[in-house]
């Protein structure tokens, strides 16, 4: 009888725990819906989702869709994601978002560098998003008019400001009106340049060929990402200081950034897709918010574009030696305050020091 109650409860055991065993045999199918094209950003992602052990074409099956710019593509790639369907769908680019969240109330959405998901209304509330959806905010438009300081601070002589944004990409509107705001204040003329296509790029450059203005403020989205090289070679042909939002345009040649390490960004956002798959609610996970900032200038473009960083803001010049030290002063918050990265003429080593 005991031996018959033992067979009995193995065999009950065996019965309970198979549909878990399935589970962890049959590959998470996780949809990548990206507005724009290649960025450094999802390899960033695919990395970090690997070392959590979702490996593409081992452990998980990655669904890329890219809408390469033409955000008119991205209803057809969220549906056919679903379709599939996904377990779960990572947007990039608050136009992908949206299209995901009006594909399925079903399916988990993780916003991997969401703008402003508040703002545009793709959820709720930062601490109880609700429905199925969450991920991680870049705090954009509050971070438009510290940009702007920062560039008058590095070109006092700046009086007239163009930013460069995709005007077919909600997210980015709170940023520019927040930059309207600042220009004001500031006492500075700012010209809102909005091409949605390589064709209105173009074009836009040829406005701004014409206004001529003294500096260039670059939103970052797909769009801007897509066609990096192209932006970053007027700037610099232009001799325009610019302000980027992310510090791959300054690895790429651009002038200077300042905003949230997006690689940090993209690597909790894996996160947030591994505690989904887990269990957890998506719409009871609050959004996350970036704590760190970077500054991040490029000595080697500012020297080519004929700007004085060394002086901006100083009065008098200053060697590069006495410069670097001085930025180097401590300031006793090492841990929680914005960073600024120099990259030096000879090498692409980034020294982290305190923002003074």
């Amino acid at each position: 009888m005991c031996m018959r109650r033992r067979a009995f409860m193995a065999a009950l055991g065996s019965v309970a725990v198979w549909p878990v065993v399935a589970r962890a045999q049959k590959p998470y199918r996780i949809g990548l819906l990206n507005a724009g094209g290649t960025s450094p950003m999802v390899d960033v992602l695919l990395t970090a989702l690997g070392e959590l052990g979702y490996v593409d074409g081992k452990t998980a099956v990655i669904e890329r869709r890219c809408a390469e710019g033409k955000v008119e593509r991205l209803h057809d790639l969220a549906t056919g994601l679903v379709n599939l369907p996904v377990d779960i769908i990572i947007t990039i680019g608050t136009p992908a978002a949206f299209a995901a969240k009006q594909a399925t109330t079903t399916i988990p959405i993780v916003f991997a560098g969401n703008s402003d998901p508040v703002g545009v209304g793709l959820v709720a509330s930062l601490a109880r998003p609700g429905g199925n959806a969450t991920g991680n905010s870049l705090m954009s438009p509050d971070l438009s008019a510290k940009r702007l300081e920062i560039l008058k601070t590095a070109a006092p002589q700046i009086s007239r400001i163009a930013i460069l944004w995709d005007s077919s990409n909600p997210g980015m509107a709170a940023r520019v009106r927040e930059t309207e705001i600042a220009a004001d204040q500031a006492h500075v003329l700012l010209r809102t340049v909005g091409p949605r296509t390589l064709d209105e790029l173009e074009g836009a450059f040829s406005e701004l060929a014409k206004l001529r203005p003294d500096a260039l403020l670059v939103t970052t989205e797909p769009f801007t990402r897509l066609h990096q090289g192209r932006i970053l070679d007027f700037a610099n042909s232009n001799r325009l200081p610019a302000m980027y939002e992310d510090a791959t345009f300054v690895e790429a040649g651009g002038l200077m950034s300042y905003g949230p390490d997006y690689r940090t960004l993209f690597r909790r956002a894996a996160l947030l897709v591994d505690k989904i798959l887990k269990g957890a609610k998506p719409g009871d996970i609050p959004i996350e918010q970036p704590t760190t900032f970077n500054l991040v200038v490029n000595l080697k473009t500012a020297n080519s574009i004929g700007l004085d960083l060394a002086a901006g803001g100083t009065g008098h010049r200053l060697s590069r030696q006495r410069f670097a030290r001085r930025l180097r002063r401590p300031t006793g918050r090492l841990s929680s305050g914005p960073r600024r990265t120099i990259l030096g003429r000879r090498t692409q080593r980034c020294d982290r020091i305190p923002l003074v």
